[in-house]
Formats: C-alpha cells, structure tokens, sequence
C-alpha cells in the first residue's frame, strides 16, 4: 500500500511539472514573436557636422613682464633700507641709502676745480684781446700772440676735463642713493645695514618683479604645430583671428583662471633637448593670484574647422590596424567601420576620415553586438549631463517606499524557498 502511494505522488508531480513547462514556454513565446530572443539594445549618436574651435591644452609656467635686480653701483657701506619688504614701489622711489661722505668730498673737489678751471680760461681770454691790437702795429712778435692763442685753447680744454670730472663726481654721488629702476612688487632684502656692498662687483641688493600682467610661457610638441600648420595650407582648419583667440588657465589646484589672456607670439626655433617650440601669452594679474614659477595648465584656440565630426570617445575603438566604431545602418543592423581619430576635444575624439553625416555610431551596448547583428537603437544620453538628475531617486521613489518594496521582495523570496522545500 506504501508503494502504490509513494507511485502515485511522483506521477502527480511529474505531471505538474509539465504543466509548469509549458506555461514557460507559452510565456516565452508569448514575449517573443517566432519564439527567438529580441534584438540587443544599444544607444547611439547621430553625427551631424558643427563648427569646432581647435583648443590645445599646453603645459606652462608664470613669468614677470619685467624683473630687475636691484645693484650697488658704487662701493659704501649701507646706512639704511627705506622700504618694506614685499611691498609695491615704484620707479624712483629710494631703496638704499650708502654712506655718501667720500662721494660729496669728490664732487667738491671737482667744483673747485672747474672754478680754477673757468678763472684760467678768462685769464686767457683777456691776454688774447689784449695781445690781438698789439701784434697788428707790431708791437709785439708774433710768437708772443700765438703762445698766447695756444694758452686759451689749452684753458678751454682743462674746463672741459673739468666738467667732465665734476659730472663724474656727481653721478657716483646720485648712486650712494639706491632708487627702483621700475615699477612693482619687490622682494626681500638681499643685505643688511652695515654691510659693505659695490667693493670690485655690483652687489645684489633686492629684486623688483612687475606681476601685473604677467606672461605664460607655453610649450608646444613641434610635431603637433607643424600637423596644425600642414592642416590649416590645406584648407581643412581656419586660423584663428587675433581678435578671436583666447588662451584660458588651470591653475596647480584645478581650478580656472577668471580671467582670459591673449596669444603674443610663438618662438622661431625648437628646443634641442625637448624638441618643443616656446609660445607666450599675457594675461592681467591684478589681484596677484599668479606668481612667477608657478606651474599652469593653458587651453589655447588655435584654429577652426566648420565642419567637424566628434564622436564620444568611448565610442572609438583601436587595435593594431588603427581606429573603428560600429555603426548602425538603414536595415538596423551593424557594421565596424574603420575611421581616422587624430585629435580629441574634451571628451571627444575628431573624425577626419570614415564617417560622414547621419550616421549612427553605437556608444553604449559594444559588448552586445557584432558585425552583422540586427539591433534596437536609442539615442544616447550624456552621462555627465545626466549626473545633476541621478542625485534624486530616478523613478520618484521616496526612501520609506523603497524600503517598503525591499521587505515585500524579501518576503516573496522567503515564501518561494518554503514552497520549494516542501
């Protein structure tokens, strides 16, 4: 009796499990048309041509418009530094003062030696007007009138020496005075008072630096440059006007520079140790947030193309026969088509060669397709743009909601693993 029991429980369940096979394939059917699986869905990009400035972000470092290095001009001791440092002074204003005694005794002297020099010359003058009537009646020789001739000529000179000494004088006495040769921002102070500076070298005294504007020295592969050149004599890129181009800064922090700069030239050689070309732009520092020897990244516009094809970069995939995207054609299904992808913009690559305008280029969903599949295209949608919207709950669901749903899910789980143990 045991055993026709146990018999007719495993036909009972054999059966019911057929029955449950064939509702699944009922549904499967059902989902499906003709009983296959659905085509793969996949989000692509429609190319369409734009015009596209040419950006090239180059690696660079801040330099002062204009530095001097504050010398001693004439050896002393120094009495006294009049500025603070780290302050702006400007062109004129007085930086050192050294002792200016020995200085006004020689220009002094050299006074009173043009006063003895300017009384000779009028004693000669007077002997030649004096001579001048006398040598014309014969009165005197004359070689008595020429000897005094020569006399004048020789005073004149001497007053000229003179001057010259006393100028001399005058000049080393205005350099006990230490003055700023330009305008700006000036250091610290490389000696003290008491020190003896000038004795048989210029002594360094402070550096002055002007930091508003100030300059961006670019570099440039030189390989790159003569691409973009090539480009530009062939009509593929415009250059950029002068009134068009701006040149934008990334500081060390990350953060952008508020204010745009201007392209001043480009270098007419090449480095041999880096085999890059120096280019310099200027831009205005008048909150001193740029120092010299800081280390910026620049984005320069150097050209425009009217007609550029960009695709998103994860779109482009390279092996080693080059670069290829899969594309999805008029009948929905895909290609791989070989493109050419030289240069990238932001997060995209530009295509030179392999696409053309309408073409729908897969972005998301490669690892689903191949050659020759048939697929469901979508347009896609840009992550980033996306990133302020998936801060919420993509569906409006609140918190408690979703909490709710995950306790029912569980229970249903439970539920399921009980029926199936019994």
């Amino acid at each position: 009796m045991t055993y026709l029991r146990q018999l007719s429980c495993i036909l009972a369940l054999t059966g019911a499990i057929s029955v449950l096979s064939g509702c699944g394939e009922k549904t499967a059917n059902a989902q499906t048309p003709g009983g296959g699986m659905p085509p793969p869905e996949v989000s692509v990009v429609t190319v369409a041509p734009q015009r596209l400035v040419m950006t090239t972000e180059l690696p660079g470092r801040i330099e002062a418009t204009r530095v001097a290095q504050v010398r001693a001009r004439v050896p002393g001791i120094v009495l006294k530094r009049v500025f603070r440092e780290g302050s702006d002074v400007k062109a004129g204003d007085v930086l050192f003062r050294i002792d200016p005694g020995p200085y006004q005794a020689a220009f002094n002297s050299t006074v009173a030696a043009v006063a003895k020099a300017e009384a000779n010359l009028a004693q000669a003058n007077l002997k030649v007007q004096r001579y001048k009537p006398l040598v014309e009646t014969n009165a005197i020789s004359k070689q008595e009138y020429d000897d005094a001739l020569t006399a004048q000529k020789q005073a004149t000179a001497d007053l000229a020496t003179a001057k010259a000494t006393q100028e001399t004088a005058r000049l080393n006495l205005g350099y006990a005075t230490v003055n700023a040769p330009i305008s700006g921002r000036i250091g610290r102070a490389l000696v003290t008072e008491g020190a003896l500076v000038g004795q048989g070298e210029a002594t360094p005294l402070a550096m002055i630096q002007q930091l508003d504007p100030v300059f961006v020295n670019l570099t440039q592969s030189s390989n790159d440059m003569l691409q973009l050149r090539r480009a530009m004599a062939n009509g593929q890129l415009k250059r950029v006007g002068k009134d068009e181009a701006k040149v934008t800064l990334v500081g060390e922090d990350g953060r952008p520079y508020p204010h745009s700069g201007k392209l001043l030239f480009s270098d007419v050689a090449v480095d041999e140790s880096s085999g890059a070309v120096t280019l310099r732009a200027e831009f205005p520092n008048s909150d001193r947030m740029l120092l010299p020897g800081m280390y910026v990244r620049a984005q320069l516009e150097q050209a425009v193309t009217e007609n550029a094809i960009t695709v998103p970069q994860q779109a482009v995939m390279r092996d080693m026969t080059g670069a290829s995207v899969m594309v999805v054609g008029a009948d929905g299904k895909v290609t791989q088509r070989p493109i050419k992808a030289d240069r990238s913009q932001g997060n995209s690559w530009i295509v030179s060669e392999g696409l053309k305008e309408g073409d729908q280029v897969i972005v998301e969903g490669l690892q689903k397709v191949k050659p020759g599949a048939a697929v469901k295209s979508i347009p896609w949608k840009n992550a980033s743009a996306a990133a302020p919207a998936a801060a919420a709950p993509a569906t409006g669901v609140t918190p408690t909601a979703q909490t709710t749903q995950a306790t029912q899910a569980t229970q249903s789980t439970s539920a399921a693993q009980q029926q199936k143990t019994k």
